[in-house]
Formats: structure tokens, sequence, C-alpha cells
């Protein structure tokens, strides 16, 4: 067991004892730590982005340039009255939040933040843990946090709720594939599950990172289904506030309430670390060899990146529009599938050889251009005169008409 420790770790090389469980404690706590004050941090930080972005002040009261604000709006949510519905499945309804945060905390644990230290004579990586399987932990993380919406809004005996879960697991179930796909393509050019083995493989420079290696649509896709996966906009229909009141949360207050926020932050900030891990070099980058303090300079490289990904899903709130349902459900099985699996087999060739590359490169032209004709085919009968039902979002009233009645326009 302890062999199989130290290949995954070398704090475990020496064996197992006290001073190598403090370790371990000490890197749990304070990953447990830094994800939360990043979770205030990036509050915070959205908040005073998009007012920005739309003339407005922001937080400005409690701390200087509004900082704390986060801080006093969780001290206000513990100190509220819970409640718990009538019609309620008591024990459900209070697991869900937990749900719901803990696959964020497993999987920042996974993520490396920086290289190898070495303190009192122990040498370790600065990450929680590398499983050899690590890839494999983040994707059943990504799914099993949908359990949690699932159940909260089945246990809170409201219809509204329920129908936002039902949401939710359509929303899961359609782009968990692309994103497993996309992750499969890393993990083929790697040659691991691990991740730190897949930043040790675009170490040799910028020109070996995954998203320039593999051509960037493996990395877009990816960036697309993480954004729905963890429901952020504009692919929050789960919650559409102007359809299902408050969503899958409705009926909950208190320090539940805040716990779904502070899982949706969470897992924000995990999911653009491992971006940066999968497809950035994770904290490789160019730093000047200083004496005691290289170690340094990679957790800089990780948190600037890591921090621009905060500022992209922070611009997709403050700029992009929310989805219509059945634009996700197209995006999602209608481009994205099939985007990231050919992209998939159009790799594997090539790592292969040449001229298996070109062969594949031309089946995957060809499926593609078959596929667009059926999906083709398959909209003229949908939205055609022989159409079955009628189609889905049509206008009741012609456009122009509003326009005339709205803004004063003549009809034409």
């Amino acid at each position: 067991m302890t062999s199989l420790l130290a290949l995954s770790d070398p704090l475990f090389a020496g064996g197992v004892h006290w001073a190598v469980l403090l370790i371990v404690a000490i890197k749990v706590l304070v990953a447990f730590v830094v994800l939360l004050v990043s979770v205030m941090l990036m509050i915070w930080f959205e908040r005073k982005a998009i007012s920005d972005m739309q003339s407005r002040i922001g937080p400005q009261r409690w701390g200087p340039f509004g900082i704390l604000q986060t801080l006093a709006d969780g001290i206000k949510l513990f100190f509220k009255e819970d409640l718990v519905p009538r019609d309620s499945h008591r024990f459900v309804y209070k697991l869900a939040p937990y749900l719901v945060l803990i696959p964020a905390l497993i999987t920042f644990c996974i993520v490396p933040i920086g290289g190898l230290v070495t303190i009192a004579g122990h040498q370790f990586y600065l990450q929680v843990s590398d499983p050899p399987v690590g890839i494999l932990l983040l994707l059943a993380m990504s799914g099993i946090s949908v359990y949690g919406v699932i159940l909260a809004g089945w246990g809170s005996g409201s219809k509204y709720p329920l129908m936002s879960a039902v949401r939710a697991s359509a929303q899961m179930i359609s782009y968990e594939a692309a994103l497993g796909l996309s992750t499969a393509t890393v993990v083929l050019v790697a040659h691991t599950l691990s991740t730190t083995g897949i930043v040790d493989a675009q170490a040799q420079g910028i020109w070996h990172w995954n998203v320039i290696h593999l051509g960037v649509v493996p990395f877009v896709v990816f960036l697309i289904a993480i954004t729905a996966e963890v429901n952020r906009p504009p692919f929050d229909t789960v919650e559409a506030e102007s359809e299902l009141v408050g969503g899958f949360h409705t009926e909950y207050a208190s320090i539940r309430f805040a716990l779904f926020f502070l899982a949706e932050f969470m897992n924000t900030i995990t999911m653009s670390a491992i971006m940066v891990t999968l497809f950035f070099g994770g904290p490789a980058g160019w730093h000047p060899n200083v004496a005691h303090l290289n170690w340094l300079f990679p957790i800089i490289w990780f948190m600037l990146k890591t921090t621009i990904f905060c500022f992209c899903y922070v611009w997709f709130r403050g700029a992009l529009p929310r989805f219509r349902y059945d634009q996700l459900m197209s995006l999602g099985w209608k481009q994205l599938i099939p985007i990231s699996f050919g992209w998939l087999v159009l790799i594997a060739g090539f790592q292969i050889g040449v001229a298996w590359g070109l062969v594949t490169a031309a089946i995957v032209l060809v499926a593609a251009a078959l596929l667009a004709r059926a999906f083709q085919l398959g909209d003229a009968r949908e939205l055609g005169e022989d159409a079955i039902l009628d189609p889905v979002a049509e206008r009741p009233v012609p456009p122009w008409v509003i326009r005339g009645l709205t803004d004063g326009e003549p009809a034409p």
C-alpha cells in the first residue's frame, strides 16, 4: 500500500507516520480555507465587475471597496430563521445542499496548484491528492453534484422546484457526454489519468499546452459543457427566475439557501482551475531562477490563469442572454456531442500515424456532412407544413404587430 501511495505522491516514499499525516491534514485544511476565501472574493469580484459593466457602484459599505460584503451576507444568512416546508421530505430536503457542496470540495483536492516543495525534509506536491484516476474522479463528481439539485427540487414538495430539478437532470445528461469526450481527448495525448501527469505532459512550453496541441476545439467544447454543468449563465435555465420563481432552491432559507450559492461559486472557481490544469499547463510558466522562491512562481502563474477564467464567467453573466431550453438541448445533442466525438476520433487517428490521421479526417468529414444533412431534414420536418406538432416557442402574434404596438413602427 505504501509503495502505491509513493507512486502518486513522494510524501509517502518514506512510509506513513505522524509527520506525514500532519502534512496531509494541513494540506486539507489549507485547501478548504483557500477555497472558502476564494469564494468570498469571487462573489465580491462578480458584483463589482458586473456593476462596472452596467455603470453602477456595487458593494461599497462593508470593508475597503466593499470587499467584506460577502462576509456580511453570510453572517446575516447564518442567523436568519431556518424554514422547512410542511409538505417536504425533511431528510432529503436537509441533505440536498451538502450533496451540491461536497463534490466541489472533492474536485478541488485533485488540482495541482504548484510544483514540488520540501518542508522539514519531506517532499510533496502542492495539491491535496493526486490519485491515479483523478480524471475519473472529476467526471464522477461533476455527475454526482446534480443529485443535490434533483433532491432539492423533489424534497421541497413544491412543483416549481421539481420542474427545475427535472431540467437539471436533462441538462446534466446532455452536456456530460460532451464533457467526457473532450476530457478523453486530453487523456489520449497525455497517456495518464493523473492531473499531475497531465500538467507534466504540458511542461515543455506554451506550444505543448493542450489548448494548442489539440487544436482549440476540445477546450471550447469543455468550456461550454462545464458552464452548463455548473448552471452558470447563459445556461442557468435550472434557476430561470422568470419561469420557475427561483428554481430548485425556491423553498430554502437561511444557511441552507446560502450553501447552494456557496456551491455555485465554489464550482465556478474549481472548474476554472480544472480548465487551467487540462488545457493551459496548470502552474507551468516562465519564471526567473531565484533561490528559495522557485516554489512561489508556479502558484502565481496558476492563480493568474484561474483568475482570467473566473473573469470570463463574470463576463458571460454580464453580456450573454439566457438560452431558451430547446436551444440548450439542441446545442448539447446536435452540436457539442458530434463535434467532440469527431475530434476525439481525429486525434486518435493522428496518434497512430499521419496516414491514419488523414484517413480518419476524411471519414470524419463525410460523417459530418451526412449528419448535418440529417439534422437539416429533421428540422424541415419539425418546422415545415407537415409538422406533427406546433413549432417550439413560435410567437402567437407576428413580430411586426408587436413592434407596431410597442415602438410605433408601421406594419409591412
